[in-house]
């Protein structure tokens, strides 16, 4: 069976990388019929932060990645779940120290009580040669008595793997296909850190192994390390996972993407209001492409779909745009009831309406709601353009919204609104679109002629959301007041 897993480490927010790097082991285990794991790695605890914890769940389960097994929130608890725990590394302590010894025993790992100051010697001393920065193996010949001694004494020590000379390591990555490394190449990779703590080389292999992992999908970062854990299967003796290196998600300078261009965490982009479906869609796509032409797709047609071989090895460009398109087509499909649950938060945030109002003013959030569909790309937009839809002392610049104005047909279209306008007593949906109606019969006015200068005289721009919905929202007085504010530019 196939099992694969997400193990990030809990050091603030989640980046919409890992995001992604969770949603190709979580749809591969689907299509495969498969189990999907998290696990925490937290042996670096100079990088811990509160509430990391909490807040990955909570973007795993909005957006529907949602592990089998590890750790699960439920209820508001978080749990631990399955047969292979502890998940979290910091509560594996005894686990890696007993695989540490077999290491030790073995020959295939040393002591180290080289203090920071020495190895920083060490590398500044290989930089002014030109020489690739690793450790110089001073504790690699150290006798059982020096180390013993050395240990009695209370000296601080790491201990390091201890790669042969000249060795070929060699592992099948199914995107970037075999991949072959010497050891004279490589570093002998320090895996128990000085406070007891495993470093995450040794304790990766060891949870991957216990853990029952067939394929390990995460980040290209981690590249340059796979031989060292390569390597480490070779001195367990076990069965190595299949690897796949997933490419990096880059910013518009085709750079790794960061925080200087915009928002990259997953809690930026659910607090803006982008839909978490539309998210999903949308990183499924950056580093995959599938068979056809297809950019929408459900999850369960991601999981369907969804095919390692297909997993691009270039990097792949963030773009915000498309982003925005996707999360566009996202909320003009929804019903108009969750259309209103989603945007009445970001309303009553900019004071648009209070929490009070809410339950009395449904009936014109509906309305509102069908006018913003066609008008904003993510929900934090809302506001903004309902200020624009509202704001009565607008400006018209427009060179063909002027030349259409000054129409003999408009001329007429206006003091026709206005007289059927003041002559009726509630001015709604339908009696707007009725007005319309008998205009068009009675003063010949039709098809653009009539629908694009009533738009300009009363919300100022040619193009917009449903007239007659625009005219139900603002009422009556504030219609009329509307259109006579244009009679100087149309010189009536």
């Amino acid at each position: 069976m196939v099992r694969d897993r997400f193990a990030p480490s809990p050091t603030g927010n989640v980046h919409v990388g890992s995001l992604r790097t969770a949603l190709y082991n979580y749809l591969y285990a689907k299509k495969m019929g498969g189990e999907f794991l998290l696990r925490l790695e937290d042996t670096d605890q100079t990088r811990l932060e509160h509430g990391a914890v909490e807040n990955l769940l909570d973007a795993l389960n909005m957006t529907g990645v949602i592990p089998d097994e590890g750790l699960i929130k439920e209820k508001g608890n978080v749990i631990q779940k399955g047969q292979h725990g502890p998940y979290i590394q910091s509560q594996r302590l005894d686990i890696y120290k007993k695989y540490i010894d077999q290491l030790l025993e073995q020959g295939q790992a040393y002591y180290c009580f080289c203090t920071k100051d020495r190895l920083e010697e060490v590398r500044n001393a290989q930089k002014e040669k030109n020489e690739t920065p690793k450790y110089d193996g001073k504790c690699r010949a150290l006798t059982k008595e020096e180390i013993a001694a050395n240990i009695e004494a209370g000296l601080p020590y790491t201990v390091r793997l201890k790669l042969p000379e000249n060795h070929v390591i060699t592992f099948d990555d199914l995107v970037r296909g075999v991949i072959e490394m010497n050891t004279n190449d490589l570093d002998d990779q320090v895996l128990l850190k000085a406070d007891g703590f495993p470093t995450y080389h040794l304790a990766v292999v060891v949870d991957d192994h216990l853990m029952g992992i067939t394929h390990v999908i995460r980040g290209e970062e981690w590249l340059p390390s796979t031989p060292k854990h390569a390597y480490l299967y070779e001195c367990f003796g076990w069965e190595m996972p299949h690897f796949v290196h997933l490419p990096n998600i880059l910013n518009d300078d085709r750079k790794k993407l960061s925080k200087r261009q915009g928002d990259v965490s997953v809690g930026d982009f659910l607090a803006k209001g982008y839909l978490p479906e539309a998210l999903i869609n949308f990183l499924a796509l950056l580093g995959w492409s599938p068979e056809n032409e297809q950019e929408i797709f459900s999850m369960e047609e991601l999981i369907q779909a969804f095919d390692l071989s297909r997993i691009n090895k270039s990097g792949a460009v963030f773009d915000r745009a498309k982003l925005n398109w996707m999360n566009a087509h996202y909320i003009k499909e929804l019903p108009i009831e969750a259309l209103v649950m989603q945007l009445t938060p970001f309303l009553i945030n900019a004071g648009v309406i209070t929490q009070e109002e809410v339950a009395a003013k449904q009936e014109w959030l509906f309305k509102v709601a069908e006018i913003l569909r066609e008008r904003i790309e993510y929900f934090a937009q809302a506001p903004q353009e309902l200020e624009m839809i509202f704001k009565s002392d607008f400006i018209i610049e427009d060179e063909e919204a002027l030349v259409l104005l000054s129409e003999e047909s408009s001329k007429r279209l206006y003091q026709a609104l206005i007289a059927k306008i003041e002559a009726t007593s509630v001015l709604d949906a339908a009696r707007g679109k009725a007005i319309l109606k008998e205009i068009q019969k009675e003063e010949k006015i039709k098809g653009k002629m009539l629908f694009m200068p009533s738009r300009i005289m009363i919300t100022g721009e040619m193009h917009g959301p449903d007239l007659t919905l625009i005219m139900d929202v603002l009422g009556k007085d504030e219609v009329l007041s509307r259109i006579k504010s244009v009679a100087s530019i149309m010189q009536l």
